[in-house]
């Protein structure tokens, strides 16, 4: 088994060449989901010269099954709430409040880290390529395009550099369009396709939105 990409860097570039019909459109921008997205969605923006901002969302981790999402959290305020979830395992709204209050205080608090004051890019009427490194059960994504969905882009298209086919095919229903650069067969996890997978640090994070924003001044 070889690896498609080199990091997430190379990951970016790539990903790119199968989105250059939005290069240096004023109707687009590139919003990457933190930590491992911020990388991907960087090297995409630069090539494609598009503004990139951060999309907030924490996956609500049912209690004692936190890989099960019952709902998630996003920025403005926004909940997405899986009522299949939370019926079938009669979870109390004393046990959601709580979870949803815990991961609505680590989105707030990386929205300060990352933004370093900066307001949200508005993504009213505009075309929003929402990106992460990759797809495996796509939960924390198909959050990520419902709470999205609230603040009314003109169109959502899901970008990944590659994903577990079925994975891919379910944000089709989600998505206006999905862009997964490559879906192996054997795909177990997303990091097995990288040569360097190494945790994204908040100081990356931090330093790639600066460095984006300095580039792209005139556009975001």
């Amino acid at each position: 088994m070889r690896a498609l990409f080199s990091n997430r860097l190379d990951a970016g570039r790539q990903l790119a060449g199968a989105l250059s019909s939005y290069s240096a459109r004023a109707d687009a921008l590139v919003l990457a989901l933190p930590r491992g997205g911020v990388p991907v969605g960087f090297a995409l923006a630069e090539k494609l010269r598009l503004p990139l901002d951060i999309f907030l969302v924490r996956k609500l981790g049912v209690p004692g099954q936190p890989e099960l999402a019952m709902g998630a959290v996003a920025g403005g305020g926004v909940r997405v709430i899986n009522t299949e979830v939370v019926r079938e395992l009669n979870i109390s709204a004393e046990e959601f409040e709580q979870v949803a209050g815990r991961e609505q205080q680590e989105l707030e608090r990386r929205a300060r880290l990352f933004r370093e004051g900066h307001s949200q890019l508005d993504v009213r009427d505009r075309i929003v390529i929402l990106v992460d490194d990759g797809l495996a059960t796509g939960s924390t994504m198909r959050a990520a395009v419902r709470a999205l969905r609230s603040a009314v882009p003109r169109e959502i298209i899901v970008a990944v550099p590659v994903g577990a086919a079925p994975t891919c095919d379910l944000l089709r229903s989600e998505a206006d369009h999905v862009v997964c650069l490559a879906t192996p067969q054997n795909f177990v996890a997303v990091g097995q396709w990288y040569e360097d997978f190494s945790e994204t640090s908040d100081e990356q994070v931090t330093e790639l939105l600066r460095r984006s924003r300095r580039h792209t001044p005139a556009i975001a």
